[in-house]
């Protein structure tokens, strides 16, 4: 297997790629082997400093990177030799079989529905997030790519959802929820009251009805399903709160719970970095899109986000059913 890592992505780039990038070799299995996308000259410096072994780590150059106030529909045509556009081609060309990604998240998805295409069947692909739970984790999704959905738009990330949970996490039968400001069936407007409606009547979703925010840490569900302007609102206040938590509860007094492992745990819970990132769904591939402030144990993470969903076949699996779901036909 082989993971392109756009080296170039983050805040701090390429330190916490190249990091990253060592520790995934070490933990993620002999069969992996990690293509860092970027400026070669670089790359081979910041390997030098590292005294590991880089040993299934090679480099693909790409001379240029994306920046934060390039349009993200103009990434492909402006920026042909970035590494996001160059770690898409691998993948498009089929030499790596996923591509992990902290550049800008709008240019990232440009570009990877441009080289990799949707599915067949899929209007709007969708950026799933696991976010952690009193029980463990459960899918948000959208969380950021599409910001106004239609209900057929919110139908067909319940399925891409349950496929992701069933197949990359193992869950047999996933509990989807949708994200309301109510329980009742009439909660929300006419585009939450239809998806309910729809939802509802697919027998082949385990649907357990409107969900409310108090409802995702108390695990009520596997998958959530809202737009991506909640999504990503919900998403980044889930992001500050192990740092708040941490000054609250160090600031009255400090060295208090210093040594404290239940703390310690609660904080693991709490870091996005655990997670690492999260794939777009609904496309002819892998991409995994990551924070632009990643640290390396972020990369590290999302590169086992990769791997596990290149193992567990989730594209494949996605396509077959999205032929099969008379369900998911446009309306």
């Amino acid at each position: 297997m082989r993971i392109a890592l756009d080296a170039m992505g983050t805040d701090r780039a390429p330190g916490p790629e190249v990091r990253g990038a060592l520790d995934a070799v070490a933990r993620l299995g002999s069969d992996v082997e990690i293509v860092l996308v970027g400026d070669r000259e670089v790359l081979e410096n910041e390997l030098a400093a590292h005294p590991r072994t880089r040993g299934r780590i090679t480099i693909s150059h790409a001379p240029d990177r994306v920046r934060p106030d390039d349009p993200p529909a103009t990434v492909m045509r402006r920026r042909p030799d970035s590494s996001v556009v160059r770690g898409l081609r691998l993948h498009r060309k089929g030499e790596v079989d996923a591509f992990v990604s902290a550049g800008p998240t709008g240019a990232v998805m440009s570009a990877a529905l441009f080289s990799l295409k949707r599915i067949p069947g899929v209007e709007r692909p969708a950026i799933a997030t696991l976010v952690p739970t009193v029980k463990g984790q459960c899918l948000l999704l959208d969380s950021g790519a599409n910001l106004e959905c239609k209900p057929k738009h919110l139908v067909q990330f319940a399925h891409m959802g349950v496929g992701y949970v069933r197949r990359a996490l193992g869950h047999e039968n996933p509990a989807v929820g949708l994200l309301n400001v109510g329980e009742e069936p009439r909660s929300g407007g006419e585009v939450l009251r239809e998806t309910f409606r729809r939802l509802s009547t697919d027998g082949s979703l385990d649907f357990v009805g409107n969900v409310e925010g108090r409802d995702l840490v108390t695990a009520t569900c596997d998958v959530v399903i809202c737009d991506g302007f909640v999504g990503n609102v919900l998403l980044k206040f889930y992001e500050s709160v192990a740092s708040v938590l941490f000054r609250l509860l160090k600031d009255p007094v400090p060295g208090a719970w210093d040594n404290d492992d239940r703390l310690d745990r609660v904080f693991k819970v709490l870091d996005y970095a655990e997670v690492g990132g999260a794939p777009l769904l609904g496309v002819r591939g892998v991409p995994i899109i990551c924070h632009g402030g990643s640290s390396p144990k972020a990369i590290r993470n999302a590169l086992r986000v990769a791997a596990r969903a290149v193992r567990s076949g989730v594209v494949r699996h996605s396509a077959r059913e999205f032929q099969s779901l008379a369900a998911l036909r446009p309306a």
